[in-house]
Parts: C-alpha cells; sequence; structure tokens
C-alpha cells in the first residue's frame, strides 16, 4: 500500500459517497486509475464495506451501555457457543473478545432504561455461559469513531 492508497482511503472514511472523480482528483489520480485501486483495496479486505452512519438518538435510542461480561469458563466450546449466540441477537450492536476483567465486551443500545431492563434479562443474562454482567451507561459521546488515522 503507498501513498495514494492511503491518501485515498482517507478520503473514502471521510465521504464514501462521493464521485470517483472526485475521489481521483483528491488523490491525484485519473478515474480509471482510482477505481481500479478501490476495486484492488476491495478485492484485499483492506476496504470490508461501505456503511452509513445513523444517528441512535434521532431513531428513538436514546441510551448506550457498555457491557462487560464474565463467562464460566473460557473453554473453546464455551467462547465459541457464546459468540454463535452473541452474533444471532440484534440487541448486541458490537461483541469484543477481550483480555483483562471481562471476557466480552458488548455494545447495546435501548430506548429508555425500561427497554435496557428487558435486553438485560431476555438478551444478556440468557447467553450462554454467563457468569457475570457489568454495565456501564454512556452518559455522552466525547469522540465517536469517524475513521482509522493516517499513517506514515
Amino acid at each position: 500500500m503507498d501513498t495514494i492508497d492511503k491518501k485515498l482511503l482517507l478520503a473514502l472514511q471521510k465521504d464514501s459517497r462521493q464521485s470517483i472523480a472526485n475521489l481521483a482528483s483528491e488523490v491525484g489520480l485519473s478515474p480509471s486509475a482510482c477505481h481500479r485501486r478501490i476495486g484492488i483495496l476491495e478485492k484485499n479486505g483492506v476496504i470490508e464495506g461501505y456503511h452509513a452512519r445513523l444517528n441512535g438518538p434521532k431513531l428513538g435510542y436514546q441510551i448506550e451501555f457498555y457491557v462487560e461480561v464474565s463467562l464460566d469458563s473460557q473453554s473453546e466450546q464455551v467462547l465459541a457457543a457464546f459468540e454463535q449466540a452473541a452474533l444471532s441477537r440484534p440487541q448486541i450492536l458490537e461483541c469484543y473478545l477481550m483480555t483483562g476483567n471481562c471476557d466480552y465486551l458488548l455494545k447495546v443500545a435501548a430506548e429508555n432504561t425500561r427497554e435496557y431492563e428487558r435486553i438485560y434479562r431476555r438478551t444478556i443474562a440468557a447467553l450462554p455461559h454467563v457468569a457475570r454482567i457489568q454495565s456501564s451507561l454512556v452518559m455522552k459521546a466525547v469522540k465517536r469513531w469517524k475513521g482509522y488515522p493516517a499513517r506514515p
């Protein structure tokens, strides 16, 4: 990956809806060369997809929680069962296997505390092999993820 690819990736992270002509102009390529490079980056898995970043509160999701989950075992079968179940729950927005004090970190959004309690009881606590749950309410998003930084 060269400097032009890195510029292209930064430009796409800022606005993936801009035209190939605009992208090409921004990174100093012809439109056909720009299109070809984007195709290579997609094929190589550097670009995994294109997504709209939605505003949770405007969709009715007024609260977000990060939830630490500890399991009763860390065997391969237990981890696999938990992950399979977490993948099938749309209420779990993100799920990460962690090092440290918990086994998994989940991100969950809810309309209100009553809905979060329902998600907590019926979704998170019902996942296989859960031994401990610790929820943390997001009070304010100071900086949301907007992409990876430029690398030299």
